[in-house]
């Protein structure tokens, strides 16, 4: 990530007046909301430090070519039980993992961590919420690797790339909330419900949608599959279990971070995901893309708005649509843009099954093909469970 340039040198006598109190004062106190939350994390870690917490790397799935590899992960204070080559563990996980616990764990801002990809080691900077989102360059085949992260003396953490092959042509973008999990996010209450006290054993797996994205993997294998969520990074680990049981693809989480920034209360969701979508068009620039949302949010919306800005790199968009009484929960639905994007085709349906037979009707799956066969997932990321003590 670039640095920012620093703000040329002023004095007082430099600044003219400015008749824009109400915005100053709003910077002011978007200013006092990250100090605050800076504080609160400095107390917990210290709390964590005096219980005799050690500095942990959660790692998180990235991805890249065979010529440089974005590494996803986050540091955290944890105690060295809670965590096995960053994954975490107990007999909790067996037992049904209540989303609280995934908020515990205080983040080590700007922590130095090393990263080692293609036999080379780089040093990063995490950010101020302790995630790590570098790119390196370093010279990887192409599939399934593994790369080493470690931070301060902690124990080394393996994570999982995936390594696009310069040949491919197709991949996949899946939203998450609402097209591979029921989850009705969007409004407020249930959000809190199923990020912080639903076991994540109970969370409903949209129907067909897994063999679906089975299914144009078959015909693509080499395909990325990349989910791309709102969700914060404090859920990967409990998304990408899900997703596992459930027998989804394997791929890569690209989640936000909850809480204030320098210049706003709260990040913005709809702004994450256009940004995540124009980072993959500039990563991969001769990849078409299979996007895949629902209509219960801006995933219409934002699928359209890329698909007019970069119609060359969008095979299909994909909308499940959410039941009514989903809808109602989700603050209704989103509009249909299909108008604005000549060339571009859309199907939209309630399942998987119906979106695989429209997908079928566009020749991108085979129609004597309904069956699938889920791809194993890396070794790495198989997740031991071991009995807390």
């Amino acid at each position: 990530m670039a640095e920012r340039t620093p703000a040329p040198h002023t004095t007082a006598e430099d600044v003219p007046p400015s008749p824009l109190l109400e915005e100053r004062d709003v910077l002011i106190t978007e200013h006092v909301a990250t100090m605050l939350q800076d504080r609160w994390h400095a107390f917990r870690r210290k709390s964590a430090v005096r219980r005799g917490h050690m500095p942990t790397v959660m790692s998180f799935t990235g991805y890249g070519t065979t010529g440089w590899v974005r590494v996803l992960s986050r540091v955290v204070m944890a105690p060295d039980e809670a965590f096995v080559n960053g994954r975490r563990l107990a007999k909790m996980v067996e037992d049904g993992v209540r989303g609280w616990h995934n908020f515990t764990s205080p983040p080590v801002p700007y922590a130095l961590v090393e990263i080692t990809a293609g036999g080379q080691t780089f040093s990063v900077r995490a950010d101020r919420g302790g995630v790590v989102d570098a790119v390196v360059e370093a010279d990887m085949e192409p599939g399934w690797q593994s790369v080493t992260l470690q931070s301060n003396g902690s124990e080394p953490s393996f994570t999982d790339v995936y390594i696009v092959d310069d040949h491919v042509v197709t991949g996949v973008v899946s939203d998450v909330d609402d097209t591979v999990v029921v989850t009705y996010l969007p409004r407020p209450f249930l959000a809190a419900w199923n990020s912080f006290v639903l076991d994540e054993h109970a969370r409903t797996p949209t129907p067909g949608m897994a063999v679906m994205l089975h299914r144009l993997l078959d015909q693509q294998p080499a395909s990325p599959v990349i989910y791309l969520s709102t969700g914060a990074w404090n859920v990967a680990q409990t998304l990408s279990r899900f997703l596992s049981r459930n027998l989804y693809p394997f791929g890569p989480l690209l989640l936000t971070s909850w809480g204030p920034t320098e210049d706003r209360w709260f990040r913005s969701g709809l702004e994450h995901k256009v940004t995540q979508l124009d980072r993959l068009a500039r990563d991969y620039p001769d990849v078409r893309w299979l996007l895949i949302g629902d209509d219960g949010q801006h995933d219409p919306e934002i699928y359209a708005d890329f698909a007019r800005r970069h119609p060359d790199k969008v095979r299909a968009i994909v909308i499940r649509q959410l039941t009514p009484s989903q809808a109602v929960l989700a603050g209704g639905r989103a509009e249909d843009p299909r108008d604005s994007t000549p060339g571009v085709p859309w199907c939209y349906g309630p399942d998987g099954a119906d979106l695989a037979r429209q997908l079928e009707g566009l020749g991108i799956l085979d129609a004597g093909r309904a069956e699938a066969n889920p791809q194993t997932w890396p070794l790495t990321s198989q997740l031991p469970v071991v009995a807390a003590e």
